[in-house]
């Protein structure tokens, strides 16, 4: 059920309603749809079936979609999945980059801008809070750290670990570090990296001013927080479909790619243990099993930040399959359309 306003409600199948859409009528009033939720929760469904009910076009926000190599891991939706409805953002950064979330909010907010102006309604759709959070409260203009700059962290970790390097930022960023995992070498590195480019610690720069990437857009955020029990089942009955649907093949091709682990692409949920696998470290069934184990950990820490960091003006406090699941949209048209 959808819980609105406080309430749970039952309301009427929404695409009886579509044709109080009329052309134009997003890009005057810049509202912005948002679907949010863990992996597996079915939101890229439920992103489809309101683009189609609100003449829109689904926007990836999903940091794993964003690289093309790994489609099958990393749930890029297919053309059927797709169903004719136009799709954008997706394998938009090779795997050999790492990219940013200003690379992101600078892409999505041109796309946004695009489909106002086609008179047609941005669905935003995906499970990474960071770029939801930015594109809806905008972000901190902190600076990129310059490839030298990076090199240099990067051979740092690599030679002393992450732990050593969590050791070293605590002495020039305390507050970071105080709040980071020793191990996380993604935020670890990121962290030393912003200093060393600029001489002011993170912690610094996260209490200047934010900077909104889409100022005029009015949100309309829809968040899926589904008990744990049904999210644990549908991310390994999914898993095991990616293996039929050939992810081994995928991370067998990217094996071959030689690319360096460091990097977002070679962290896909799935990718490490399959990798794993193909090295002879481990045997497909152990692979596999840890694969399943580390989706379910990484869709809780996602059902967590979003039940907690999100606000929203819908709960699906189920997973997200059809229309037939809600009974009444009426309440969703009315904050879209006025």
């Amino acid at each position: 059920m959808f819980i609105f306003g406080g309430k749970c409600f039952l309301p009427q199948d929404l695409t009886a309603s579509s044709g109080n859409f009329k052309r134009g009528v997003f890009m005057a009033l810049r509202k912005v749809v948002v679907i949010a939720g863990p992996t597996a929760s079915g939101k890229s469904q439920l992103a489809v079936d309101v683009a189609r009910s609100c003449r829109g076009v689904v926007v990836n926000a999903d940091s794993m979609q964003v690289y093309p190599d790994t489609p099958v891991l990393s749930a890029i939706p297919s053309a059927a999945e797709r169903g004719g409805i136009e799709h954008c953002l997706y394998g938009v950064f090779p795997s050999s980059k790492n990219g940013t979330v200003v690379e992101w909010l600078v892409l999505a907010a041109g796309e946004i801008r695009r489909i106002w102006s086609e008179g047609k309604l941005p669905v935003v759709c995906g499970g990474t809070g960071l770029y939801i959070d930015n594109l809806i409260n905008g972000m901190t203009p902190i600076p990129e750290a310059e490839p030298e700059v990076r090199h240099k962290v990067a051979e740092a970790a690599a030679a002393e670990g992450i732990p050593a390097l969590h050791a070293r930022l605590s002495t020039v960023d305390a507050v970071t570090a105080d709040r980071l995992n020793p191990n996380d070498s993604t935020r670890v590195k990121r962290a030393l990296e912003v200093f060393y480019q600029t001489g002011v610690p993170l912690s610094v720069w996260h209490r200047r001013p934010m900077v909104q990437k889409l100022p005029e857009a009015e949100f309309v955020t829809l968040k899926i927080l589904p008990p744990m029990a049904e999210l644990d089942e549908r991310c390994a009955r999914r898993f095991d479909k990616m293996m039929a649907a050939g992810a081994l093949d995928e991370v067998r091709r990217l094996k071959d790619m030689k690319l360096p682990a460091s990097l977002p692409a070679m962290k896909a949920l799935g990718v490490p243990e399959l990798l794993d696998f193909l090295k002879g470290n481990r045997s497909l069934e152990e692979a596999v099993g840890l694969a399943k184990l580390h989706t379910r950990q990484y869709a809780k820490r996602q059902r967590t930040w979003f039940r907690n960091k999100l606000k929203a003006d819908v709960v699906l406090d189920e997973c997200y399959w059809d229309w037939g699941q809600i009974s009444d949209a009426t309440e969703i048209i009315g904050m879209v359309n006025n």
